[in-house]
């Protein structure tokens, strides 16, 4: 049985010093859901070693593609190096493309290959059977809760990511 955090709120929680119980709580939740998603999919899908930087480089360029470097290290909120270092690893491996940009021929810009296409679909395929068949475990007062939740937790995403641009531009 999986241990589970009460969600009573109360004021005084040790450890909590200048956090409010549901923020405690919710990071908690995103922690614990983040590592049991790790673990779980590498447990169902052996095959799936992709580290998680690469995932999401794969999904800002199958959104965004080409992109420079440095739009990817801006998106992904790292440093250009560490962008660079990964795209290399990634271009080894097939994922990637790297081209001269047209705008500026000076410049680089990065693509997704087909192969790179095809990860991201196996491994977007893969966390959604996971994802589902946990859902299908839970009672139906628990899903609907979950799914009520969506749009508030990709709000709170969307402030997250604003205050983060707020405070590297300080």
């Amino acid at each position: 049985m999986s241990e589970q955090p009460s969600t009573e709120v109360s004021s005084s929680s040790p450890g909590s010093a200048g956090q409010e119980p549901e923020a405690r709580l919710l990071t908690e939740a995103v922690t614990r859901l983040r590592r049991a998603l790790r673990s779980s999919i590498r447990t169902d899908y052996p095959w799936e070693t992709l580290p998680m930087a690469q995932v999401e480089l794969l999904q800002v360029l199958g959104e965004h593609s080409p992109a420079r470097i440095s739009d990817l290290a801006a998106r992904r909120r790292l440093a250009p190096s560490t962008v660079s270092g990964l795209i290399g690893q990634m271009i080894t491996a097939g994922m990637v493309a790297r081209d001269v940009d047209s705008a500026d021929r000076r410049a680089s810009v990065v693509t997704l290959t087909d192969a790179g296409r095809e990860k991201l679909a196996a491994w977007t395929t893969a966390h959604e059977r996971r994802i589902d068949a946990a859902l299908a475990a839970l009672d139906d007062s628990s899903r609907s809760a979950i799914t009520s939740a969506l749009p508030a937790l990709f709000q709170l995403a969307e402030h997250l990511g604003e205050s983060a641009e707020g405070t590297a531009e300080q």
